[in-house]
Protein backbone atom coordinates (compact mmCIF):
# COMPACT_ATOMS: atom_id res chain seq x y z
CA UNK A 1 0.00 0.00 0.00
CA UNK A 2 2.45 2.40 0.80
CA UNK A 3 4.54 1.41 -2.51
CA UNK A 4 0.96 2.05 -4.41
CA UNK A 5 0.95 5.68 -2.17
CA UNK A 6 4.30 6.46 -3.45
CA UNK A 7 3.29 5.86 -7.30
CA UNK A 8 0.29 7.79 -7.03
CA UNK A 9 2.01 10.98 -5.59
CA UNK A 10 4.50 10.18 -8.37
CA UNK A 11 1.74 10.42 -10.88
CA UNK A 12 0.16 13.61 -9.80
CA UNK A 13 3.71 15.17 -9.77
CA UNK A 14 4.59 14.26 -13.47
CA UNK A 15 0.66 14.97 -14.85
CA UNK A 16 1.42 18.38 -13.17
CA UNK A 17 4.71 19.25 -14.65
CA UNK A 18 3.10 17.63 -18.11
CA UNK A 19 0.09 20.49 -17.47
CA UNK A 20 2.37 23.45 -17.12
CA UNK A 21 4.23 22.03 -19.88
CA UNK A 22 1.20 22.14 -21.81
CA UNK A 23 -0.14 25.47 -20.93
CA UNK A 24 3.75 27.58 -22.03
CA UNK A 25 3.64 25.35 -24.90
CA UNK A 26 0.57 27.17 -26.23
CA UNK A 27 1.32 30.53 -25.20
CA UNK A 28 4.01 29.96 -27.26
CA UNK A 29 1.94 29.62 -29.96
CA UNK A 30 0.26 32.01 -29.17
CA UNK A 31 2.45 35.13 -29.08
CA UNK A 32 4.81 33.44 -31.72
CA UNK A 33 7.68 33.87 -29.16
CA UNK A 34 9.43 31.48 -26.78
CA UNK A 35 11.81 34.75 -25.13
CA UNK A 36 15.13 33.64 -26.00
CA UNK A 37 17.99 36.20 -26.69
CA UNK A 38 19.01 35.42 -30.57
CA UNK A 39 21.71 37.35 -32.05
CA UNK A 40 21.25 39.02 -35.50
CA UNK A 41 23.48 35.84 -36.52
CA UNK A 42 21.90 33.43 -34.99
CA UNK A 43 19.47 30.96 -36.88
CA UNK A 44 16.29 28.90 -36.26
CA UNK A 45 15.27 26.06 -38.08
CA UNK A 46 11.68 24.85 -39.65
CA UNK A 47 10.67 22.19 -41.09
CA UNK A 48 7.90 22.15 -43.98
CA UNK A 49 7.54 19.54 -47.15
CA UNK A 50 11.30 19.86 -48.41
CA UNK A 51 12.96 18.96 -44.49
CA UNK A 52 14.58 21.46 -42.04
CA UNK A 53 15.75 24.45 -43.06
CA UNK A 54 17.77 27.64 -41.46
CA UNK A 55 16.05 30.90 -41.39
CA UNK A 56 18.10 33.90 -40.02
CA UNK A 57 16.57 35.53 -36.91
CA UNK A 58 15.66 38.56 -36.83
CA UNK A 59 17.99 41.73 -36.18
CA UNK A 60 17.98 43.92 -32.98
CA UNK A 61 17.02 47.04 -34.31
CA UNK A 62 18.75 49.91 -32.66
CA UNK A 63 17.19 52.98 -30.68
CA UNK A 64 16.33 56.24 -32.75
CA UNK A 65 18.69 59.59 -31.48
CA UNK A 66 17.09 61.65 -28.79
CA UNK A 67 14.69 64.19 -29.92
CA UNK A 68 13.16 67.17 -28.32
CA UNK A 69 9.39 67.48 -27.05
CA UNK A 70 7.76 70.56 -28.42
CA UNK A 71 5.32 72.55 -25.64
CA UNK A 72 3.93 74.61 -27.63
CA UNK A 73 2.00 74.57 -31.68
CA UNK A 74 4.03 72.73 -34.38
CA UNK A 75 5.33 75.55 -36.47
CA UNK A 76 6.73 75.27 -40.00
CA UNK A 77 10.34 74.16 -39.98
CA UNK A 78 13.11 75.24 -41.94
CA UNK A 79 13.16 74.44 -45.16
CA UNK A 80 16.82 73.16 -45.52
CA UNK A 81 16.23 70.93 -42.85
CA UNK A 82 18.53 72.41 -40.24
CA UNK A 83 15.38 72.28 -37.40
CA UNK A 84 16.78 70.09 -33.96
CA UNK A 85 15.20 66.62 -34.12
CA UNK A 86 11.79 66.53 -32.74
CA UNK A 87 10.80 63.10 -30.99
CA UNK A 88 7.41 64.31 -29.57
CA UNK A 89 4.84 67.04 -30.78
CA UNK A 90 2.21 69.31 -28.48
CA UNK A 91 0.12 68.72 -31.63
CA UNK A 92 -0.43 68.44 -35.43
CA UNK A 93 1.44 70.73 -37.68
CA UNK A 94 -0.28 73.82 -39.39
CA UNK A 95 -0.23 73.90 -43.45
CA UNK A 96 3.09 74.65 -44.37
CA UNK A 97 3.01 73.50 -48.33
CA UNK A 98 3.29 76.21 -50.78
CA UNK A 99 0.16 76.57 -52.76
CA UNK A 100 0.99 74.99 -56.00
CA UNK A 101 4.27 73.47 -55.55
CA UNK A 102 5.13 70.09 -56.00
CA UNK A 103 7.15 67.64 -53.33
CA UNK A 104 9.65 64.80 -53.79
CA UNK A 105 11.34 63.14 -51.09
CA UNK A 106 14.91 61.50 -51.30
CA UNK A 107 14.89 58.54 -48.34
CA UNK A 108 18.93 58.33 -47.78
CA UNK A 109 18.89 55.06 -46.22
CA UNK A 110 22.14 52.75 -44.66
CA UNK A 111 21.04 50.23 -48.15
CA UNK A 112 21.17 53.35 -50.34
CA UNK A 113 18.62 56.20 -51.64
CA UNK A 114 15.10 55.90 -53.31
CA UNK A 115 12.99 58.77 -54.40
CA UNK A 116 9.43 59.80 -53.99
CA UNK A 117 7.15 62.02 -55.58
CA UNK A 118 4.74 63.01 -52.82
CA UNK A 119 1.18 63.02 -54.00
CA UNK A 120 -0.20 66.58 -52.44
CA UNK A 121 -3.26 66.67 -54.77
CA UNK A 122 -4.53 63.56 -53.75
CA UNK A 123 -3.55 63.68 -50.06
CA UNK A 124 -2.38 66.92 -48.54
CA UNK A 125 -3.12 67.09 -44.95
CA UNK A 126 -1.43 63.78 -45.62
CA UNK A 127 2.03 64.91 -47.40
CA UNK A 128 2.34 68.21 -45.02
CA UNK A 129 2.74 65.91 -42.24
CA UNK A 130 5.18 63.77 -43.97
CA UNK A 131 7.05 67.12 -45.16
CA UNK A 132 6.84 68.69 -41.66
CA UNK A 133 8.19 65.30 -39.64
CA UNK A 134 10.69 64.61 -42.55
CA UNK A 135 12.40 68.40 -41.86
CA UNK A 136 12.02 68.08 -38.44
CA UNK A 137 14.31 65.17 -38.99
CA UNK A 138 11.77 63.41 -37.05
CA UNK A 139 13.02 60.11 -39.22
CA UNK A 140 16.56 60.60 -38.84
CA UNK A 141 18.08 57.18 -37.55
CA UNK A 142 14.64 55.48 -37.67
CA UNK A 143 14.88 52.04 -38.61
CA UNK A 144 12.93 50.09 -41.06
CA UNK A 145 10.77 47.85 -38.13
CA UNK A 146 8.54 45.89 -40.25
CA UNK A 147 9.63 44.18 -43.66
CA UNK A 148 7.28 41.52 -44.85
CA UNK A 149 8.85 40.18 -48.23
CA UNK A 150 5.91 40.27 -51.01
CA UNK A 151 4.00 43.11 -49.16
CA UNK A 152 5.56 45.96 -47.66
CA UNK A 153 8.59 47.94 -45.71
CA UNK A 154 6.55 49.94 -42.95
CA UNK A 155 9.22 52.84 -40.90
CA UNK A 156 8.51 56.07 -39.00
CA UNK A 157 8.51 54.67 -35.18
CA UNK A 158 10.27 57.41 -34.11
CA UNK A 159 10.86 56.67 -30.08
CA UNK A 160 11.57 53.04 -30.34
CA UNK A 161 10.73 49.60 -28.73
CA UNK A 162 7.77 48.32 -28.62
CA UNK A 163 8.49 48.73 -32.26
CA UNK A 164 5.12 49.92 -34.30
CA UNK A 165 4.05 51.64 -31.18
CA UNK A 166 4.96 55.33 -30.63
CA UNK A 167 3.59 58.40 -29.50
CA UNK A 168 4.23 61.03 -32.01
CA UNK A 169 1.59 63.83 -29.89
CA UNK A 170 -1.02 63.45 -32.07
CA UNK A 171 -3.01 61.50 -34.56
CA UNK A 172 -4.91 63.00 -37.90
CA UNK A 173 -7.46 62.03 -40.23
CA UNK A 174 -7.80 59.66 -42.98
CA UNK A 175 -7.28 60.54 -47.20
CA UNK A 176 -8.51 57.24 -48.40
CA UNK A 177 -8.16 56.53 -52.39
CA UNK A 178 -11.28 54.99 -54.11
CA UNK A 179 -9.85 51.94 -54.29
CA UNK A 180 -6.85 49.52 -53.88
CA UNK A 181 -5.53 49.94 -57.06
CA UNK A 182 -4.00 53.51 -55.82
CA UNK A 183 -1.35 50.73 -54.14
CA UNK A 184 0.75 50.03 -56.90
CA UNK A 185 4.19 48.39 -56.79
CA UNK A 186 6.37 50.89 -54.82
CA UNK A 187 3.70 52.95 -53.57
CA UNK A 188 3.98 55.13 -50.38
CA UNK A 189 0.77 54.61 -48.06
CA UNK A 190 0.26 55.42 -43.91
CA UNK A 191 0.36 52.98 -41.60
CA UNK A 192 -2.64 53.17 -38.68
CA UNK A 193 -4.46 51.27 -36.14
CA UNK A 194 -7.98 51.89 -37.28
CA UNK A 195 -10.02 54.79 -38.78
CA UNK A 196 -8.10 58.67 -38.66
CA UNK A 197 -5.44 57.38 -36.32
CA UNK A 198 -2.61 58.10 -39.03
CA UNK A 199 0.64 59.84 -36.82
CA UNK A 200 4.27 59.14 -38.38
CA UNK A 201 4.45 55.68 -39.73
CA UNK A 202 4.17 54.84 -43.03
CA UNK A 203 5.03 51.75 -45.38
CA UNK A 204 6.33 51.33 -49.23
CA UNK A 205 4.48 48.82 -51.17
CA UNK A 206 6.46 45.89 -52.49
CA UNK A 207 6.09 44.54 -56.28
CA UNK A 208 2.76 42.41 -55.75
CA UNK A 209 2.09 43.45 -52.28
CA UNK A 210 -1.15 46.10 -53.20
CA UNK A 211 -3.19 43.02 -53.89
CA UNK A 212 -3.18 42.20 -50.58
CA UNK A 213 -4.69 45.26 -49.14
CA UNK A 214 -7.56 47.41 -48.96
CA UNK A 215 -8.52 51.17 -49.66
CA UNK A 216 -7.76 52.31 -45.54
CA UNK A 217 -4.55 53.44 -45.80
CA UNK A 218 -3.80 57.16 -46.53
CA UNK A 219 -2.16 56.99 -50.35
CA UNK A 220 0.17 60.00 -50.99
CA UNK A 221 3.49 59.34 -52.93
CA UNK A 222 5.17 56.70 -55.65
CA UNK A 223 8.61 55.65 -55.48
CA UNK A 224 10.37 56.98 -59.11
CA UNK A 225 14.13 56.56 -58.09
CA UNK A 226 16.18 53.93 -56.35
CA UNK A 227 13.61 50.68 -56.87
CA UNK A 228 16.38 48.52 -56.28
CA UNK A 229 17.03 49.91 -53.12
CA UNK A 230 13.50 49.04 -51.82
CA UNK A 231 13.75 45.51 -53.25
CA UNK A 232 16.76 45.22 -51.32
CA UNK A 233 15.29 46.40 -47.81
CA UNK A 234 11.87 44.21 -48.66
CA UNK A 235 14.95 40.99 -49.35
CA UNK A 236 15.63 41.36 -45.62
CA UNK A 237 11.98 39.85 -44.36
CA UNK A 238 12.62 36.83 -42.12
CA UNK A 239 10.11 34.39 -42.55
CA UNK A 240 10.41 33.15 -39.30
CA UNK A 241 9.40 36.19 -37.71
CA UNK A 242 5.51 36.90 -36.34
CA UNK A 243 5.75 40.77 -36.41
CA UNK A 244 8.12 41.24 -39.24
CA UNK A 245 11.61 42.14 -37.56
CA UNK A 246 14.19 41.93 -40.39
CA UNK A 247 17.17 40.15 -40.70
CA UNK A 248 19.23 42.82 -40.77
CA UNK A 249 18.90 46.99 -39.54
CA UNK A 250 18.11 49.28 -42.21
CA UNK A 251 18.32 52.74 -41.12
CA UNK A 252 16.87 55.68 -42.55
CA UNK A 253 19.59 58.20 -42.12
CA UNK A 254 17.54 61.20 -43.26
CA UNK A 255 14.81 62.01 -45.13
CA UNK A 256 15.46 65.45 -47.82
CA UNK A 257 12.41 67.44 -48.95
CA UNK A 258 12.72 69.15 -52.26
CA UNK A 259 9.64 72.00 -53.11
CA UNK A 260 9.14 72.78 -56.58
CA UNK A 261 7.34 76.20 -57.54
CA UNK A 262 4.18 75.37 -59.72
Amino acid sequence: MEAKSRRRRLLTVVGAVLAVAVIIGALVLVTGSDDSDETADATTTTVGDAGATSVPAASELPEPPPGITLTEATECPPVDGSAERVQVFAGAPQDCLTPGASYTATFETSEGSFTADLAADAAPETVNNFVVLSRYRYYDGVPFHRVVPGFVIQAGDGDGAPWGNNDLGYEFGDELPADSSAYADYSLAMANSGPDTNGSQFFVVLPGGGSQLQPLYSFFGQVTEGQEVVDAIGALGNPGSADGAPTRSVLIDTIAITETPG
